[in-house]
């Protein structure tokens, strides 16, 4: 509601009217009308009114889609799975050498399996998923992007591309390197020209996922190098996966097996580049269950986070399934397992 000084404004709210005054009993009872109003609406009374919901509760997703009706406001899980608690069969399925691990199937909204859903684990470099995320929301796939001293990377044992202050290429490139090649120098540099700087493009992260209901997730930089800040969760994750898939750059990236491009160095030289999916299922080292057709996903792994493992995937009907595991003991032991997880699909 909008006020005005005029006098006619101010005359109306303190009971008078164009035709002449009120009497001084009826102008009183009506300011204490308007002010046991004010109070109420307020919240100046004794009533206490407290939300249940809470960005730091321990389930990231609330379900409010029990007992709604025709007449509710649609609720914020009502596309989404929901789980609270592990949902799993332990006398078919052994995912013991994970920390972490969920399968959901996105037409029924169902849960077909959750393992520490909701625990805050290191997410490694499927924190690449989110980059990807954040600058096709706020980018554009031609969009020219510049390399300067920010993908200067020397963590030991960081995975890089090998770009030079200098560097040009557009994000549709830069994107298809990140996701490929797992480079963190290009997430760096992709996280400086979308956001401005590394700092404000890690804050539109942190923005977008409580956005998302990933709410038991925090990211301390674009790449997943270990951060004592840099977490997430199984269900972040796949709340997180399931708006990045709805981009069709993204979408068609992770399901590149190889991907060769080239870009120019500052003084316009080209350096060629060739690079591999490292996800071993696309890769041919691992076979799908039958009936199951993996379309892509996002690998991640630190000494931190252990082997971790993000998918999309299709059954014979062309159902989409989004599956994850965190903190696997060894690389085979992330595929043994994944390939388990999928199994309860045929289930």
């Amino acid at each position: 509601m909008k006020y005005t000084n005029s006098d006619t404004e101010k005359n109306r709210i303190s009971g008078f009217s164009g035709r002449g005054k009120c009497h001084g009993r009826r102008r009183k009872a009506i300011l204490a009308l308007l002010l046991a109003a004010v109070t109420v609406l307020s919240g100046c009374g004794n009533l206490k009114y407290e939300m249940t919901y809470q960005s730091a509760a321990k389930v990231s997703s609330f379900n409010v889609t029990v007992g709604q009706t025709s007449d509710s406001a649609k609720p914020f899980a009502a596309d989404l799975c929901v789980v609270t608690d592990n949902i799993m069969d332990s006398e078919t399925l052994d995912l013991s050498k994970a920390k972490a691990a969920v399968l959901f199937d996105l037409n029924d909204k169902e849960v077909l399996c959750a393992q520490n859903p909701h625990e805050r684990l290191y997410p490694a470099s499927i924190t690449k998923v989110m980059t990807a995320l954040v600058a096709l929301k706020n980018g554009s796939p031609d969009q020219m992007l510049t390399a300067t001293d920010v993908v200067k990377i020397t963590e030991p044992g960081a995975q890089l591309s090998g770009l030079k202050p200098g560097d040009t290429m557009t994000l549709n490139q830069a994107l298809h390197i990140l996701m490929l090649r797992s480079a963190n120098d290009v997430a760096n540099m992709i996280a400086e020209n979308i956001g401005g700087s590394v700092d404000q493009f890690v804050e539109m992260m942190n923005e977008e996922a409580k956005s998302l209901g990933a709410t038991n997730t925090h990211f301390a930089n674009a790449h997943g190098l270990t951060d004592e800040n840099h977490y997430t969760t199984c269900y972040d994750l796949y709340l997180i996966f399931n708006e990045a898939v709805k981009y069709e750059t993204f979408s068609e990236i992770i399901q590149s097996t190889s991907y060769q491009t080239t870009y120019y160095d500052g003084s316009g030289n080209a350096k060629e580049v060739s690079y591999t999916n490292s996800n071993r299922f696309l890769k041919g080292d691992f076979q799908a269950p039958s009936n199951v057709n993996i379309i892509g996903g996002k690998t991640g792994t630190t000494n931190a986070a252990g082997h971790c493992l993000i998918l999309m995937s299709r059954d014979t009907g062309g159902a989409p399934y989004i599956s994850v595991i965190l903190g696997a003991d060894t690389n085979d032991d992330l595929y043994k397992q994944m390939t388990d997880l999928l199994d309860e699909i045929n289930k």
